[in-house]
């Protein structure tokens, strides 16, 4: 039951982020990039035409994860998971690949993370003495991308915030985060402040603050998050 629970958490962040980037995409193309766990879900839920995602290991068009029976294990995404492509699709070395990265060339990125404190630093490529094979992309992701929206959820899973006063893990980006999107929020930076934008129907204000360390802010016209 557990497990089923954690899965619908991972998707309904998905969702969300994708109906963020589908609303974006009606003033024009979006090029996002995906990092690995939750954040490849999101090419599952985007629908606009407008929408570009690319994959760092050199896929420009990818689409949702392949269905049971038409997977190539030769096209994946980030997370090694078998996915399709959109049409125009093309492919890039590596080295390209962060060109474009590194080149500013990329509006949006959604990636994961273990802390995000409230002066949105970033703490997402290693736990002290973890089994982390290292930082991959994302250090490049986070200084440049236009966007930078964290995918995660609420709580570690020993029940710890991971909305923190102060990251205590080791930094990938300072002063990085746009977005952080849970499965029971949605919060903003303006003005070097974090504003709760959208809240789950299932939890009060209340409830949200007991398990958030970090201070927050309400927005004016908080609401409700679709779901």
């Amino acid at each position: 039951m557990q497990a089923i629970l954690e899965q619908q958490a991972k998707e309904r962040i998905a969702s969300v982020i994708a109906r963020h980037f589908d609303s974006e995409a009606q003033n024009g193309r979006l090029f996002i990039n995906l990092g690995v766990g939750i954040p490849t879900m999101v090419a599952n839920y985007v629908t606009s035409p407008n929408i570009y995602v690319q994959a760092e290991n050199g896929m420009l068009g990818v689409g949702c994860a392949a269905p049971e029976g038409q997977m190539d294990h030769d096209l994946i995404n980030a997370g090694r998971t078998c996915v399709t492509e959109t049409p125009g699709c093309v492919y890039m070395d590596s080295a390209a690949s962060f060109g474009m990265i590194r080149g500013g060339h990329v509006d949006a990125t959604v990636i994961g993370a273990f802390e995000v404190d409230q002066k949105a630093n970033i703490a997402n490529w290693i736990i002290p003495n973890g089994k982390q094979l290292g930082v991959g992309g994302a250090m490049d992701l986070v200084t440049g991308a236009r966007e930078v929206v964290i995918a995660m959820q609420h709580t570690s899973k020993n029940g710890k915030p991971k909305l923190v006063k102060g990251c205590t893990l080791p930094i990938t980006g300072i002063g990085e985060a746009d977005m952080i999107v849970t499965e029971y929020a949605v919060f903003v930076f303006e003005s070097g402040r974090l504003i709760l934008k959208e809240i789950a129907p299932e939890i009060t204000l209340d409830e949200l603050r007991a398990i958030t360390d970090a201070d927050f802010d309400l927005s004016p016209d908080l609401h409700l998050m679709p779901l």
